[in-house]
């Protein structure tokens, strides 16, 4: 593959020529019936073969944490058996929390191996949607609130997939932000936001991750539903990027054959069994024969989908088995899960726990021993296991410690009954809705309330209480928005309630998005953030509390006090019926709050370590033609650990529509204790009108890199 050189100029692929002279001849003796059957669905995750030439079906499965269970052909009923449980890897949030470029390929490398062996051309990830608001349900299967971020994690995430003969599918094509009304809300967002916020990390994943396709999104952009825009994929796409993969709608986004015909979608996908009424299927062949659509356009999206086909190897030459469920798999998810973990707070140094004080422990929380792996949407994994935190800390002690367990809070019974077909009505609606918590029930308030007393009492008898909390999927899920980010089930009642009796206990946090902490964070001295974090999280987990890990997780998004310091809701506007407006532009997350002055709980890139790193004088070299800042880092403290050293530009002398200062390169460095190193980091879109200042986190930059003889002092 030929560089990129950054002027958004045609990427090339070795061999692509010859990829599309022989997709050609293809084409060419298909005739138009076959044709058709190609680019619309013949099963829900399956198109149809032409056996005359030897073309087989394409055939694609979610998702991003996990390579989907099998479901029948033409109906959302499982097929049952048990030769479809698969490694269930920890989320995109999790995995972008280790901000490792070598996690993030291993993950991908992961998936791509067990999606080819599970028989898989697509695997339908990952999703690089920008999180412009906590409130949105699919958070947890994106990486950041900075294209930046996502981008550099997406970019190998891609490369390891596609190392298995597997296309990644990047999605959601493009400013898809939320859940309510997904189907039909209309985006109005400026240029400037959707190229500088929204469209890089679609941009690098076609230029750099070489991804072989890209889902579009539900919603609308300037009218247009995304998944047929000329502006998106004809414009932007096709044309300005050059992008001859295929182009997979979203299922169910589609909503009209002529303008689907003409765009740059090749293959449409929905969630009925309907499948010759397709908009792209009899409805389209119509029209092709009344001569209002050129057969021409259809040959088009042939093509590209046959060029995939050759770049897997589906038509002729080796292509990989792949497999699935290894030790390395599980050995994989349990580094990501390691690295993900972000401690938040640690004001008393009572963590790490120590195992030998560790005799007697009370742990509470429904999340302590609830598996998450199930629920999410289109997520959803049928993982070969799941170790909970309850499990994962009762493992690492063993039987000669006593570790007691009380639920605390519970969720509403009727939340988690099995709805067989949810994805069949995923349509209606308009898609998606923004969800509130039932709390008239009062035989389930009373039994809250009787868990919060039985827990309280609990704690007092405890020298060590450990609190697992925070979301699940009923909250953090496709096709549901939250109302706000508060904690649900009364569970700032119940943290405060055992911080008052026990003040020693250590809170921890599990969830996709960030949460409300001010009615208690006050009284915590240690609290710790875990994520969906595959199956191995529960061990990871305990691992970090117990100090057999040192924390080394960074928040890939700021956690707001409260969401109407977000922009998205204090500027623009969210989970409108028919429009949104983008009022915020580029002051998305940690651009916003640097701008005007508003406080976070915790910021953008915020972790700590059990142990310290001190920063030295910081320059910066340019090297054919490239911009890197060098910077001895040091670990200090007694303990082994990881650092992310992360890199801002902010311009020397700012105008009102630029940010403060946004990331623009970051490293991770394992140091020993008292070992010290020297860092280069790549230092992107560097002019010598910024400053370039490396840090902690956004808000603990130690000290500005300049060009060498200049003052580097912060």
């Amino acid at each position: 593959m030929e560089e990129q050189n950054g002027n958004g100029e045609r990427m090339k692929r070795v061999g692509d020529s010859k990829l599309r002279k022989e997709a050609e001849e293809l084409v060419r003796q298909l005739t138009l019936d076959e044709k058709i059957s190609m680019i619309h669905g013949a099963e829900l995750f399956r198109t149809a073969p032409v056996e005359r030439l030897g073309i087989p079906a394409l055939t694609m499965s979610d998702g991003p944490m996990g390579v989907r269970q099998e479901f029948e052909p033409a109906s959302w009923k499982s097929v049952g058996g048990n030769d479809d449980y698969v490694t269930y890897l920890p989320c995109n949030s999790a995995l972008a929390a280790t901000w490792s470029r070598e996690l993030a390929m291993l993950t991908g490398e992961v998936l791509g191996e067990e999606a080819r062996g599970r028989g898989k051309d697509v695997i339908l990830g990952p999703g690089v949607n920008i999180k412009r608001s906590p409130l949105c349900g699919r958070n947890f299967e994106y990486f950041s609130e900075d294209p930046y971020l996502t981008k550099e994690m997406a970019v190998p995430y891609i490369q390891g997939v596609q190392r298995w003969d597997v296309a990644a599918c990047v999605k959601h094509f493009a400013a898809n932000n939320q859940e309510t009304q997904r189907l039909w809300v209309d985006v109005k967002v400026d240029e400037k936001a959707l190229r500088e916020i929204y469209l890089p990390a679609f941009y690098d994943a076609v230029k750099k991750g070489n991804c072989y396709a890209v889902m579009g999104a539900y919603n609308k952009i300037y009218g247009e539903h995304c998944c047929q825009s000329d502006y998106l994929l004809n414009r932007i796409l096709r044309k300005e990027w050059g992008y001859d993969g295929v182009v997979i709608s979203d299922w169910g986004g589609v909503h009209d054959t002529k303008a689907a015909a003409d765009s740059g979608l090749d293959l449409e996908m929905s969630v009925t069994d309907n499948f010759g009424e397709y908009y792209m299927a009899k409805p389209l062949k119509k029209m092709v024969e009344e001569g209002t659509i050129s057969e021409k356009a259809i040959d088009k999206k042939v093509m590209h989908i046959l060029m995939l086909m050759k770049r897997l190897h589906m038509l002729g030459g080796e292509r990989k088995s792949g497999t699935y469920n290894t030790p390395e798999h599980r050995q994989a998810a349990l580094d990501v899960a390691r690295e993900s973990v972000v401690l938040m707070k640690n004001s008393s140094n009572k963590l790490p726990l120590q195992l030998g004080d560790a005799r007697e422990l009370l742990v509470i929380g429904e999340n302590a021993d609830l598996m998450h792996a199930p629920g999410g949407g289109s997520a959803e994994i049928k993982a070969l296991y799941e170790i909970t935190p309850l499990m994962g800390i009762k493992a690492l002690l063993g039987g000669n410690a006593k570790v007691s367990y009380v639920k605390g809070y519970c969720q509403d019974p009727k939340e988690k009954e099995d709805v067989v077909n949810w994805q069949a009505d995923s349509l209606e609606n308009g898609g998606g809705q923004t969800g509130n918590e039932n709390q008239k029930d009062e035989a389930l308030m009373l039994y809250r309330k009787l868990l919060r007393e039985e827990a309280v009492m609990k704690a007092k008898e405890f020298k060590q209480v450990i609190f697992i909390g925070g979301l699940n999927h009923e909250q953090d899920c496709e096709g549901n928005d939250r109302t706000d980010m508060k904690l649900p089930y009364e569970q700032d009642r119940l943290i405060q309630e055992i911080l008052d009796v026990n003040p020693n206990t250590v809170v921890v946090l599990v969830g996709g998005s960030p949460v409300e902490m001010g009615g208690w964070i006050d009284h915590a001295d240690s609290v710790v953030w875990g994520w969906y974090a595959g199956m191995e999280g529960g061990t990871a987990l305990a691992e970090v509390l117990f100090g057999k890990t040192n924390p080394s997780g960074k928040l890939p998004e700021c956690f707001y006090k409260t969401h109407t310091d977000c922009s998205a809701h204090a500027w623009g506007n969210f989970a409108k019926k028919h429009t949104v407006d983008y009022a915020e532009g580029v002051f998305v997350g940690y651009r916003y709050l640097d701008a005007y002055h508003v406080e976070p709980e915790f910021c953008f890139g915020h972790g700590l370590s059990y142990t310290s790193f001190t920063y030295g004088p910081a320059q910066l070299v340019e090297e054919n033609g490239r911009i890197y800042a060098e910077c001895t880092v040091s670990n200090t403290g007694k303990m082994d650990g990881k650092e992310t050293v992360q890199a801002y530009l902010a311009p020397k002398t700012r105008t009102e529509d630029e940010p403060v200062r946004q990331l623009k390169g970051f490293e991770k460095i394992f140091l020993k204790s008292k070992e010290q190193r020297k860092l280069r980091i790549e230092i992107e879109g560097y002019s010598e009108v910024m400053d370039v200042w490396l840090g902690s986190s956004l808000k603990d930059l130690r000290v500005c890199a300049k060009m060498k003889g200049e003052n580097n002092n912060v």
